[in-house]
């Protein structure tokens, strides 16, 4: 069976890895030149209140942040529908490339398949690329959707921590869970 998280948490880690260089690149050439026009649209900074921590205020670096509260998303919906859909999407995309880079595509799983002697009812050799390519690459972009999904409720809900850094402890955590669980079955603890 496929599972729905093929991909596991891979989009989400790529994805938090490409904002965080959108994050220093911005505030780098934002501390450099921050009249200029052009790095303002990359993104502008300010400190927060009470915190002390910059903050995105401004241009590519805030639609790629999360809303750090509810009345925010209220106040300005399209920066919460535009994070929304760029997590999204750049979940999906990277899930989907994944599979690829990390050798679970269709035609490797094939591969592994004809390797290992295992055969699938009902089809022939040739034509198990073709059914597993039906199958994988949905599952790695639906899995990648979810994962996203799940990372923009938690961030929407205000959770304590980032929805992505609780998405990955609780899938780490799942994932020690079901290894512990197999090993244990497996060698008769």
């Amino acid at each position: 069976p496929i599972k729905l998280f093929y991909t596991s948490t891979m989009p989400i880690i790529l994805h938090s890895a490409m904002v965080s260089n959108v994050y220093f690149a911005s505030k780098i050439l934002f501390n450099r030149a921050p009249s200029n026009p052009f790095i303002a649209m990359l993104g502008s900074w300010e400190a927060a209140e009470g915190s002390g921590n910059i903050v995105p205020v401004g241009g590519l670096a805030y639609l790629v942040s999360p809303p750090q509260t509810f009345a925010e998303i209220i106040y300005d919906p399209f920066h919460a529908v535009f994070y929304f859909v760029f997590l999204l999407t750049t979940c999906t995309l990277f899930s989907k490339t994944w599979i690829d880079v990390a050798g679970t595509s269709a035609r490797h799983v094939a591969k592994e398949f004809r390797d290992a002697q295992i055969i699938m009812k009902g089809h022939r050799e040739s034509a198990v690329v073709s059914v597993l390519q039906r199958y994988i690459p949905a599952a790695a972009a639906f899995g990648g959707m979810c994962i996203g999904a799940l990372t923009v409720l938690a961030d929407f809900m205000g959770a304590i921590g980032t929805g992505t850094g609780i998405l990955l402890c609780v899938t780490t955590i799942f994932q020690l869970n079901e290894a512990f669980h197999s090993e244990s079955r497996g060698g008769g603890m």
